[in-house]
């Protein structure tokens, strides 16, 4: 649903030239943000982990007796999410080390399907 409302948001941005000067610039920023936030949302979804989609599409994807294991880490999810997010990334900048690589593996996921979404509507990524 995420990416259906950021094409859908791309596919707005050539109609804001329709509109009067200062509702085209609200329009055009409010399309960028909900184009930029719907992807930011569906990669960070697709995140491996449950109780996440990424979660349940591993679960699928895994033998039996593995899914049963790993959807044993639902209950834990958000804790992990929040070690990885927030706890890991502080731990590294006491330490001098940048411990922050699952923001930097979603900021890269999110810039590849934006640019591919702002490509295939046809908006001009320059």
């Amino acid at each position: 649903m995420n990416i259906g409302l950021a094409v859908a948001a791309a596919l707005a941005f050539p109609l804001v030239i329709y509109l009067p000067n200062i509702v085209a610039q609200w329009a055009a920023l409010n399309l960028k943000n909900g184009l930029i936030i719907n992807v930011v949302l569906a990669v960070f979804n697709l995140f491996p982990l449950p109780p996440l989609d990424g979660g349940r599409i591993v679960v699928g994807l895994l033998p039996n007796v593995l899914a049963k294991k790993f959807s044993r880490l639902e209950p834990y999810g958000p804790m992990i999410l929040i070690g990885l997010l927030i706890i890991l990334p502080l731990l590294g900048s006491q330490l001098g080390i940048n411990l922050d690589f699952v923001s930097y593996l979603i900021s890269v996921a999110t810039n590849a399907v934006l640019r591919t979404i702002l490509t295939l509507t046809g908006n001009n990524l320059a």
